[in-house]
């Protein structure tokens, strides 16, 4: 978005008041669980619901002429979205989740790292003349990357981290199906390739983004080391001009793996009619010796560009679970009795002989969990036979 002198100042100031509701709501949230731990015996237990929240806005509205100033349309949104994040933290506290360090019951939103972030529901906005009308009277000019399908529901203004402001619009999903092939590919995800699949004419090489900006970001940092304020203290200029390059930079990497996961996912789903994903869950490389390897592969970033794709296309997508795919073979089906260390490359059967290497072999075993016909996956058939001929 194009946003005006006049248009940040609004949207800053929609911010400050839906930061304090968010605030209140984490003091109320605490406040109700620490009576539920030590309430006097016979008492009930106190709720902290979207229902009291509410009612905490509307007198909160009412006694505050700073807040009542705003529009009530992003304030209940942001109490709806406390109430969601409350309600995700409470479930994986049940499940026995582990709790990072940001995923736990939500914290508050400090001035100077939170970042804006607005939702308008349908009558706190409107589109006329190309430009965003919002709640309040602001009007800001969008910069549109494709018309609108429909008409939106919903609208979210938030600035990312380099400062840029953006408008994600919420429209119903839009199948644009692509011709039918007849050919099916399986999809082993690595760190020495990115994605390596049964046709070695769509296997992801690793790009290296960020070993290639490697060197520029250390520069950026130490930068933003010496210059580094004091706790409790803003940032100087240079600081922050050196804070603003290492975003930027950030920015960049990760549009990098982002053009390179959607070109790639467009490619396969183009030609292939029916892909089996292996259902990949990179977050335990983040504590081992490959952490640095495996987040500039961005498989995360790859695989779920590759399955929205695939369902805007309407092909088939199969996700496979990841166990012991190392172990099988994809001929006779045969386990090894030892996982394979990850130096060793290629797979040997010791059932049938067959040799392989080692992705290739997990790429066609996502095949045959997923009940394809693995013969579809380069127009052939195992062992070189050829199909009937019509009578």
């Amino acid at each position: 978005m194009r946003v005006s002198s006049s248009a940040l100042a609004g949207l800053l100031g929609e911010w400050d008041r839906c930061r304090w509701v968010w605030n209140e709501c984490c003091a109320k949230s605490r406040q109700t669980h620490l009576w539920n731990r030590h309430r006097p015996e016979g008492a009930d237990k106190a709720t902290c619901g979207p229902a009291r929240l509410d009612k905490m806005l509307t007198g909160a509205r009412a006694a505050n002429v700073w807040l009542r100033e705003g529009s009530t349309v992003p304030q209940q949104q942001i109490i709806r979205d406390f109430g969601k994040s409350r309600t995700k933290a409470q479930k994986d506290i049940k499940e026995g989740l582990p709790m990072g360090r940001r995923a736990g019951m939500p914290t508050y939103k400090k001035k100077r790292e939170a970042r804006p972030s607005l939702n308008y529901t349908r009558r706190g906005f409107r589109l006329k003349d190309g430009k965003l009308h919002l709640a309040g009277g602001i009007v800001v000019t969008v910069v549109w990357s494709r018309d609108l399908p429909a008409d939106p529901s919903s609208v979210r203004v938030h600035q990312d981290s380099v400062g840029h402001w953006y408008a994600s619009f919420v429209v119903p999903a839009v199948v644009e199906p692509l011709p039918e092939t007849g050919r099916v590919i399986g999809i082993d995800w690595g760190v020495r390739e990115t994605a390596t699949t049964t046709s070695d004419a769509h296997d992801l090489p690793h790009a290296e983004h960020g070993k290639k900006s490697a060197a520029k970001l250390a520069r950026y940092q130490r930068m933003m080391a010496r210059r580094k304020p004091a706790r409790g203290q803003a940032g100087s200029k240079s600081y922050r001009s050196a804070r603003r390059q290492t975003a930027k930079l950030h920015k960049k990497v990760a549009r990098q793996r982002q053009d390179t996961g959607r070109k790639w996912a467009k490619s396969v789903v183009r030609d292939h009619g029916a892909l089996a994903v292996e259902d990949f869950r990179p977050k335990f490389l983040a504590r081992s010796t490959m952490a640095r390897k495996a987040a500039d592969a961005a498989i995360g970033a790859t695989k779920r560009a590759l399955i929205e794709m695939g369902r805007k296309h309407g092909r088939i997508v199969h996700l496979v679970h990841p166990a012991h795919t190392t172990m099988d073979c994809a001929q006779c089906g045969a386990r090894t009795k030892h996982a394979l260390p990850l130096s060793e490359r290629t797979y040997t059967c010791t059932a049938c002989g067959a040799v392989s290497p080692r992705d290739k072999n997990s790429a066609h075993v996502m095949l045959v969990r997923a009940g394809l016909n693995p013969a579809g996956a380069d127009r052939g058939r195992p062992g070189g036979a050829q199909p009937p001929l019509a009578a």
